[in-house]
């Protein structure tokens, strides 16, 4: 073994020991197999088996609905704990009878969905209908509702090739580029933090959010390997699918302006715009009511469920003005982050600002869906990997989302009447602790660089950062 090899080694036991004993036999958080070209089990490989095996015990978790039929009547799916949109929308905005979204109109509710993901629909619809036949003649409800099963496997399907794109964009980022002057290697085995979360078991198949989230780690990708009109154009794309990506360009700009490299933001902005405006124009200017309605039904709608706002009106506390106060408060939030960005003894790493953007918006904003954990799972593996938050954070996640279901079916409600449903304003709380927990922990790590299991040695160690972490020397002797 090389003396390098050895430091790697050292390394990583110092960084995480409870994952270097749990991974052992994988070689330990570097990977045994990442050090023998012989060997087919690469860290990769490893990662992928991984994501492979959970996101198949949760699909089995969703075999309850499959079964039952996708019924919007009946309360198993939140009773089974296994509801999913996809069958259910499927049936609900136009699919059914083979319309397209935005373009066409029926007696349905428009998509409230953005442009790209409501191409992600179609395309599934696409497949569905060759499976199952012209879906113009007349079914019955009961062969909608089969259909709808087709369609739900077929997204699956797609689902999971993006469960894999996600990990395997994550072990590249986590790897880094050995190339670059003063650049260690980073930890690809750190991907196991998503590969093996139970929330991408539990929750990849209830939306088309992983759709977006892997979208946005491209974005990530393409920015460590120092490409950031790639970054650009899939952060645009993102956005498209799910407004939150957006939010990484402020991150993006605290890292620029530390690292003395506006010119990559810029032109990472302006990537994004155009990737982000192609796909919207033709259904903007072919459909404008109907491409409106994500923003509206999103300013419209009130404090739904997983928010504190939510639980706040539950209470008879109902705050008026959520909107605004969201604002208001996340805005608060941001302006922090990017003190502490600009203010730390070193400069940040980008996941770590990144994750703090994404987690505030999710701690403040007026609904939490259980599938937008989905959301900080790349981050917080480039982020903290560290197994002991991830494991507080996971469980967190997990019993809010057993919760609401079980909030949904009713069985949560005491034998009073009227009596308030404290289990789930726990679980709420509990949610949002778990969040707040991490973005403590990772906020310690900005301000104290020591603490960082990502960064090792006297320089700015970030696998994530292709362009900015080349700073001038005097400029990070400085920081």
């Amino acid at each position: 073994m090389s003396t390098v090899t050895s430091r790697n080694a050292q390394d990583s036991q110092k960084r995480d020991p409870a994952v270097a004993g749990l991974t052992v036999g994988l070689g330990g958080p570097t990977g045994r197999f990442a050090r023998l070209s012989s060997s087919w089990w690469t860290p990769l490989r490893i990662a992928l088996a991984v994501c492979t095996v959970t996101f198949a015990l949760g699909v089995l978790q969703k075999a309850p609905c499959m079964d039952a039929g996708w019924d919007r009547q009946s309360w198993r799916p939140f009773k089974a704990l296994c509801y999913s949109d996809i069958g259910y929308l499927y049936q609900e905005r136009g699919f059914a009878e083979g319309n397209r979204p935005f373009l066409d109109t029926g007696n349905y509710p428009v998509l409230e969905y953005p442009v790209l993901t409501g191409g992600f629909m179609e395309v599934a619809a696409q497949i569905t209908w060759v499976i199952t036949g012209d879906p113009k003649q007349d079914l019955t409800v009961e062969q909608k509702r089969d259909t709808a099963g087709v369609f739900f496997v077929v997204n699956v399907v797609l689902l999971f090739i993006c469960a894999l794109l996600l990990v395997g964009l994550t072990v590249a980022t986590a790897r880094g580029v050995a190339s670059r002057p003063g650049a260690a290697r980073g930890q690809p085995l750190d991907a196991l933090y998503v590969a093996a979360a139970p929330a991408l078991a539990l929750t990849s198949t209830i939306n088309w959010d992983l759709f977006a989230v892997v979208l946005t780690a491209g974005a990530i990708f393409a920015w460590s390997r120092g490409k950031p009109i790639w970054f650009g154009i899939l952060l645009g794309l993102g956005t498209a699918a799910k407004f939150y990506p957006f939010l990484l360009l402020g991150p993006l700009l605290i890292v620029c302006l530390r690292g003395r490299k506006l010119w990559p933001w810029f032109q990472a902005v302006v990537a994004a715009i155009f990737a982000w405006g192609v796909v919207n124009a033709p259904i903007y200017l072919l459909a404008k009511n109907e491409w409106m309605s994500f923003w509206v039904f999103n300013d419209e709608r009130e404090s739904d469920y997983g928010s504190i706002w939510y639980v706040l009106k539950l209470a008879n506390r109902e705050v008026a003005d959520v909107n605004q106060l969201n604002i208001v408060i996340f805005a608060g939030l941001c302006l922090s982050i990017a003190i502490l960005g600009l203010m730390a003894p070193r400069p940040p790493r980008f996941a770590q600002l990144a994750f703090l953007v994404v987690a505030a918006f999710l701690l403040v904003n007026k609904v939490y869906s259980p599938q937008y954990v989905l959301w900080l799972l790349p981050l917080v593996a480039l982020a903290r990997p560290k197994l002991r938050d991830w494991l507080i954070w996971q469980a967190c996640e997990c019993f809010y989302w057993m919760m609401v279901w079980l909030h949904l079916a009713q069985f949560l409600a005491p034998g009073q009447p009227d009596a308030p449903d404290k289990v789930y304003w726990f679980s709420v709380v509990l949610r949002m602790a778990g969040t707040l927990w991490l973005m403590l922990v990772v906020a310690r790590d900005i301000l104290l660089p020591e603490k960082d299991p990502v960064r090792h040695g006297d320089v700015v160690d970030d696998p994530s950062d292709g362009v900015a972490s080349d700073a001038p020397p005097r400029e990070l002797a400085k920081a």
